[in-house]
Parts: C-alpha cells; structure tokens; sequence
C-alpha cells in the first residue's frame, strides 16, 4: 500500500510538472511575438557637456592638429632612455603581441564571411568499381545481373552553388566582420595607448625615486651627524637626553625613508622589465641617473569634447562593435523572408562491365556521356517555433548592450579628462608652492650661515637647517614626479596621438531604420517567427 501511495504521489507531480513546463513554453511563445517598446531600446546619448569645466582648467587651449598630442607623446618628455623602453615594450610586450594577433584575425575573418557573396564552384573526379551479389536482391529481379562486375566513371568540372543575397543577409554578415575588425583595430590602438602610458608612468616615477634616493642618502648622513653632536652635548652637560632621543627618532626615520625608496625603486624596474617583456634583470640596466626628463606641457585642444569620438581608441572601437551587432541585427530580420539557393553542376559520366573495361576512356569522353543538373530553391519558413524571433531579440539586446558600452565609454572618456585636468592642476600648483617653500628654506640657511660667521648661531643649528632644506627638496621630488605622471594622464585622457576614429558627424547605427523591420514585424505577428 505504502508503494502504491508513493507511486500515485509521483505521478500527481509529474502531471503538475508537465502542466506548469507546458504553460511556461507557451508563455514563452506568446512573449515572443510581442514587440518590446522602441523607447524602451538603448539609444545613443549625445557628447556629454564640458565646457564649464575646460574653461576653469587653466591649462592653455589650443586650436588645430598641434592642440592634440602625437602619436609618440612621450618624446616630449626628452629622455633617451624613456624613449627607448617604450619602444623596447612596443616591440616585445605579450599583451600587446596578443593584441596584434587578435587583430590578425578578425582581419581573416573578413575574407572568409566576404567569400559568402560569391558562388562556390568545386570540379570532381572519381572511379567506382562495383559486383553485383550472384543471389542478391539486383539477381533476384534480373538473374543476368548476378555476379556482374563493373566499372564507372564520372568527371564533374563544373558544381557551382549560390545563395542570392536578395535581402542583403550576407553582406550583413561581412559588414558585421568588417565592424569586429574596425574594433580590434581600436582595441588594439587601445592596448598600444595602456602600454606606452603605463611605462611612461613607472618610467617617471622611478627617475623622481632615483632623484629622491639621493637625497634620502644624503639626509641619513646628516642625521648621524646631529645624533653624533647631541651624544657629545649630552656627554658634556650641555644639553638634556631628550635632545638625544629625538636625534635618534630623526635618524632612524631617514634611514627607513632611505630603505622605503630604495624597494620602491626596485619594484618600479621589476615593472618595467615586465613591460619590456623581460625578466627582472631586464630593470636593472634602467634607471641609474644616467638620463634627464624634461616636464612635459600638455595642452587643451578648442575641439574638445566633439573630436573625442575620433581621437580615443576606445570610443572608435566601442562604436564599430555597435555597428556590427547592428549589422548582425538586419541578418537575422532577413531569415523570415525567403531564401533563393541556385545549384548547377554538369560533367562526363560513363559506365561498363569489367570485361569491357577499355572502352570505358571511349564512352566517358563523348558528348553523348554529358550530363547536368539545374537546381533552384526557394525556401520560406513558416513556423519556426519562435526560433527566429527568440535569434533576433538576443541579437538586438548584444547591439542594445553594445550601445549601452559605447554610451558608458564617452562618459569614461569626458571623466578622465576632467579628472586629468584637476589632477594636473592640482599637481602642478602644489609643485609651485613647495618651489617657493624649497626657495624659503634655502634663503633660511644662507641668513644662517652668515650668523654663524657673526658667532649668533652653532653648528648644530646650521646642520638642523641643511636636514630641513633636505626635507624640503625631498617631498618637492616627490611632486614633480607626480606632476610629470598628470601630464601622462592628460595625454592618455586625450588619446595619445590617435586620430583613426570616424568625424563627430559620423552617422550612428540604428536598426529601426532598415527597410525590412516593417515586414518582419508583420511576419512574427502572424507566425511568431
């Protein structure tokens, strides 16, 4: 009874299941053929608003090609050694030979969906030796086919298929190969701008270190000689071991401040050495005082934000995959519509018995052994269960997200700008200001020295003031080189010398527009596709 009980249970479930699996297709199917509201479509926003913020950047603007940076930016850093690892990373980066190779490829897939407009033709050549069973089924019917052996065969130069591209279903295709390559071609743009800047950045980080490391050394010198001065004030009775204590905290100090630079130098040619595609080694050669940087002067192009479609890699490769999901978007409308395939193939066929097998060449080779076939097809879906409608709404929600993307990256593009400017200018007047600070200090220590001559000031206090002046220069490194990296961010937010973008009146993709979509939509209304 338990058994029995258990089995009808079971069988209650599985009919609810198969209700509810049933009831949840056919909602699907319904869904399917219900349009979703185009205002409810992504849609492609408009250059977003900068000009209040461009006219508080204080930065020079600039009109024409010259406002933009070139394509090699960083010479305007005036390194050798710079320019050098940039180019020694742009050659042997793998991320960036990655790029190239993705970049390759979509490029090969151009010819192979192109090769679709075209006819295929293929020629044919084959020999078939076959027997007949002695009490088979051919033996049966004719006794005098038993056990006869024989030989056929056939030349086809010519087997041509094509599909007509009445609906432009196949150009879709290649323009939406073409659009993936144009994309990579950015994205790869895009990889080359990341690469140079990133180097540029750990390249001029590491030369502010190196110049700081200097001046670290320096300062634990001085350090050990003011701890020395309060030992033999404090063993003389001149001063308290308070005045020790803090000779000591001040030089323990410097010499963690001396390690500190010393490892972050360190880990900035370890990173370079990555970059340049080598190994840790690699960084040791870099960085050793030998060369000069030169402040860079970036400046603000007029054209700015209108010209950022065409000078960031990143918005062209955005808008180009737009394209070919648009694309991709018109080749699934044209699968509700009729098809029209052509077939044509035409050649040479003989066949003999064995024993007759020398006049095989006689009869192949003969007009009377031509034959050929002509075969037109039209093929019109009618029902597809949804397939074809369920195809074009995930097409039309990849270009929705592509739009989405493209809209996301002009935003990106308009914050790094003005996050580059602010950065930069923040950069720049805290640099000034501790100049003034460095020059303040210095005239410090010269009024010093001279009341150390008139006998108004010690010694200690003379070394007390050089340690400060020190100090000083030491955090002014430290801004400059934060003032050389916001000038690498600006030429960055700028698009490094890019200028492969289409124009700001480019035309923007939009999909409601095609032709088709009318008769399509009447389509799925009818059969849901």
């Amino acid at each position: 009874m338990v058994l029995v009980r258990k089995m009808r249970w079971l069988a209650v479930k599985l009919r609810r299941a198969t209700r509810v699996s049933v009831a949840a297709v056919s909602c699907a199917l319904l869904a399917a053929c219900l349009p979703i509201d185009r205002a409810d479509r992504s849609q492609f926003i408009e250059q977003p608003a900068m000009t209040r913020t461009l006219s508080k950047a204080g930065l020079p603007v600039v009109e024409g090609e010259t406002a933009w940076p070139r394509e090699e930016w960083w010479r305007a850093f005036r390194s050798a050694e710079l320019d050098a690892v940039i180019n020694k990373a742009l050659s042997d980066n793998q991320n960036y030979r990655k790029a190239q190779n993705a970049l390759r490829e979509a490029d090969a897939a151009i010819r192979i969906f192109g090769a679709r407009l075209l006819p295929e033709v293929n020629s044919t050549f084959g020999m078939r030796q076959s027997r007949n069973p002695l009490h088979g089924v051919v033996a049966s019917y004719n006794p005098e086919q038993g056990g006869l052996e024989k030989t056929m065969a056939f030349i086809n130069p010519l087997a041509l298929t094509w599909e007509l591209d009445f609906w432009q279903k196949n150009r879709a295709l290649l323009d939406a190969a073409i659009g993936e390559a144009a994309a990579q071609a950015g994205e790869t743009e895009q990889s080359r701008l990341l690469l140079t800047t990133g180097v540029a950045r750990a390249y001029l980080r590491g030369y502010a270190l190196t110049q700081q490391s200097g001046l670290a050394t320096m300062l634990v010198k001085m350090r050990r000689e003011l701890r020395a001065l309060a030992d033999t004030r404090y063993q003389t009775g001149l001063d308290t071991l308070d005045g020790v204590q803090i000779a000591r905290t001040n030089e323990e100090v410097a010499v963690r401040r001396e390690a500190t630079v010393k490892a972050a130098i360190t880990l900035q040619r370890d990173a370079l050495a990555r970059l340049m595609g080598e190994g840790p080694d690699a960084g040791l050669t870099v960085l050793n005082g030998r060369s000069s940087v030169v402040p860079a002067q970036p400046a603000l192009p007029k054209a700015l934000p209108i010209e950022l479609l065409r000078r960031r890699p990143d918005l062209a490769a955005a808008l180009a995959r737009a394209e070919a999901w648009a694309a991709r978007v018109h080749a699934a409308k044209t699968l509700f519509l009729p098809s029209v395939d052509l077939a044509f193939g035409g050649g040479f066929e003989a066949s003999v018995t064995s024993t007759k097998i020398s006049k095989l060449a006689g009869f192949l080779f003969n007009p009377s052994a031509l034959g050929y076939v002509a075969a037109p097809t039209i093929r019109l879906p009618v029902f597809q269960g949804g397939r074809l409608s369920g195809n074009l709404e995930v097409q039309r929600a990849e270009y929705d997200q592509a739009v989405d993307a493209y809209n996301d990256t002009l935003l990106q593009a308009a914050q790094q700008v003005a996050d580059a400017i602010a950065n930069l200018r923040r950069a720049r007047s805290e640099f000034d200001a501790q100049s003034r600070f460095v020059r303040a200090r210095q005239t410090e220590l010269a009024l010093s020295k001279v009341r150390l001559r008139d006998g108004l000031r010690d010694q200690r206090e003379i070394l007390q003031e050089r340690a400060d002046l020190l100090d000083a220069i030491f955090a002014q490194r430290g801004l400059e080189g934060d003032r050389l990296i916001a000038a690498v961010d600006l030429y960055q937010a700028l698009g490094g010398g890019f200028a492969g973008g289409p124009g700001p009146d480019y035309p923007k993709p939009a999909p409601e527009t095609d032709p088709i979509t009318p008769v399509v939509e009447g389509i799925q209304s009818l059969t849901g596709g």
